[in-house]
């Protein structure tokens, strides 16, 4: 398809010098809008001061012009400043046996540059929620676009298993905990692990109430509760490496890592390396030295240490604390520089949420100010918040959506839904429990993933579930019609080829979709540079909902015209295949069979 654009881009650039003398140095090609006849729009509204000519009759002398001199263009439409394109039938086919012929339909070529991704990024004081789960989907899948894009992509983990919140939940099960197990309890790690820090919010705000009614300021109170102190004491003493202290965390990391390990499962995602800050905020330390050293720092009176960037419109930013412990910011210089050691990507993408915009504003500022190699390859993927019916959520009052509480839901509904519309017939035990969780895990990773990843976005997993309309059901359900239909044309003894050298009259539902099929690669650039599954997820919908047009439109099977019949086949086979790399794409199992 990016042949044929190309060609028609020059003929209209050889077409404005022919006829106004005008040199266009882009020519910008825009798909035709569904209303109208053609494939491509010109818009010709730039052009009509250099022409000095009406824009619709720079359109039709341009049109005029394609039609005597570009063999691939069959007909145009003037509709006032817009030109409309329409292709020749032969452009069609030759568009489909260059998909045919491809050996590699699905990739871009090789990039030789490495990009590095990281994401989830969860703290071992509890379990992942909804949240992470958007944050999850859409680091898998813009891994997954950017390879398929041609780049070299490792996919990064760095988990936040130290500092206050992580003594909170120490602490309170050090209290109330009474010896309680993952096994003893028949709680995952990490769910075992959450529950004592809303153990600790709950005794934490009995505390603050009992010092407010004994005088003490609201404000005083939250900084003077005991249990507040003694969670303030437990991160020094971590920091000095108290033996006790230290085995306490290390057996409450192994619950919570042994509870994540579950729920990635589930998730279908997949690191290449974890990091944890507890092994980079030393690190970070350093480099703190390091920029004092170059003056990039500065320490205040009390010992802190500061970075000044209001000549970047910024503000002060403390980067270690007067009693020498680090902040975030400090473990992501640390994690940044290990990287970059570990990898030698000059690329990163950081996945993290909106609320850390500044925070990662800043940290990319602190790179460059220490002239790190790695400072200019940095990039946030900042996503908005999910939000439920039922309203925010909050991790320390308890009020989370679980992520493996939601995952089961759609699992289950999922279930339910097919059994009601009869779609298992003939599966196995084992076959309807793995296409249960493929459309229940599709369902959630689609609704997540087709919202463009800076909104913030209402998940309603009710409408997520429906096999009709804008969702994964729905896709899920169209791949699985197009396996069934080339295995009955298998079964037929029928051949899909297409006979070359012969002229075919296409209808208006095959070359729509040969459109499609076309611009895949487009997609994967565009997602790719955007970042943005839900180009993808689009692309995806739009091929599913023309396919089912065009079967609903034309005969297939039955079709007596043998080269219609077998075009007809391949452009059914080839969908199947964009589908299943489209969804792939998403992180989404593409049933055979529903």
């Amino acid at each position: 398809m990016l042949g044929i654009q190309q060609s028609i881009q020059k003929s209209l650039q050889e077409g404005l010098q022919h006829l106004f003398s005008i040199d266009a140095q882009e020519i910008v090609l825009q798909e035709t809008k569904k209303e109208f006849e053609g494939t491509f729009t010109f818009v010709v509204f730039p052009f009509t001061k250099q022409a000095s000519k009406a824009p619709a009759q720079i359109a039709q002398l341009l049109g005029e012009y394609m039609l005597a001199n570009n063999l691939k263009i069959k007909a145009f439409q003037v509709v006032q400043g817009f030109l409309n394109l329409s292709l020749q039938d032969d452009v069609w086919v030759e568009i489909l046996n260059g998909i045919n012929q491809d050996a590699h339909p699905f990739t871009l070529a090789d990039k030789k540059e490495k990009v590095l991704i990281e994401y989830s990024s969860p703290n071992t004081n509890k379990p992942l929620h909804l949240g992470h789960l958007r944050n999850n989907f859409l680091g898998f899948s813009v891994s997954q676009i950017l390879d398929a894009a041609g780049y070299e992509v490792i996919k990064t983990n760095l988990v936040n298993d130290r500092g206050i919140h992580i003594c909170k939940s120490m602490l309170a099960y050090q209290l109330f905990g009474n010896g309680e197990t993952p096994e003893s309890s028949g709680l995952k790690g990490d769910h075992l692990v959450g529950k004592y820090y809303v153990a600790f919010d709950k005794a934490y705000k009995v505390e603050i109430e009992t010092l407010v009614q004994q005088g003490i300021d609201p404000e005083e109170a939250k900084k003077q509760a005991p249990i507040l102190l003694k969670a303030q004491d437990m991160l020094l003493a971590w920091e000095q490496n108290e033996p006790s202290v230290i085995a306490l965390w290390e057996q409450m990391n192994t619950w919570v890592f042994d509870g994540f390990a579950k729920s990635y499962a589930q998730m279908g995602v997949s690191f290449d390396k974890i990091y944890r800050e507890s092994n980079t905020y030393l690190l970070g330390k350093k480099l703190v030295d390091e920029g004092l050293a170059q003056g990039v720092f500065f320490r205040k009176d009390d010992g802190s240490v500061w970075i000044d960037l209001t000549e970047e419109g910024l503000d002060e930013k403390l980067v270690l604390r007067r009693d020498g412990t680090s902040v975030y910011i400090t473990q992501d210089m640390g994690t940044a520089q290990l990287k970059y050691e570990d990898f030698g990507a000059k690329r990163s993408v950081y996945v993290v949420g909106n609320e850390q915009d500044y925070h990662f504003e800043v940290l990319f500022h602190i790179l460059k100010k220490l002239n790190k190699p790695f400072s200019e390859g940095n990039y946030h993927l900042s996503y908005g918040m999910v939000d439920l019916p039922s309203g925010k959520m909050k991790s320390r009052e308890g009020t989370v959506v679980d992520a493996d509480d939601l995952m089961a839901e759609m699992v289950n509904t999922a279930q339910s839904r097919t059994l009601e519309l009869g779609k298992i017939e003939g599966f196995s035990t084992e076959e309807a429990i793995a296409l249960f969780n493929q459309l229940g895990l599709g369902a959630l990773k689609y609704f997540l993933l087709k919202v463009d990843p800076k909104k913030r976005m209402l998940f309603n997993p009710e409408e997520s579930i429906d096999f009709q309309g804008n969702t994964g059901p729905f896709i899920q359900y169209t791949h699985a019609r197009i396996c069934s239909l080339t295995r009955k044309a298998a079964s037929m003894g029928i051949n899909i080829k297409i006979s070359a050298g012969k002229s075919y009259e296409l209808a208006e539902s095959e070359q729509e979709l040969i459109f499609l099929l076309g611009n895949y690669k487009s997609k994967i650039q565009e997602a790719a540079a955007q970042f943005a599954p839900s180009v993808i997820a689009q692309y995806t919908y739009d091929l599913a909902k023309q396919f089912n047009k065009f079967y609903n439109e034309l005969s297939i099977l039955n079709e007596e015209n043998v080269d219609s019949r077998n075009i007809r086949l391949n452009l059914a086979s080839l969908t199947g295949e964009t589908i299943k790399a489209s969804l792939a794409l998403l992180g989404i199992v593409a049933p055979e069979r529903m």
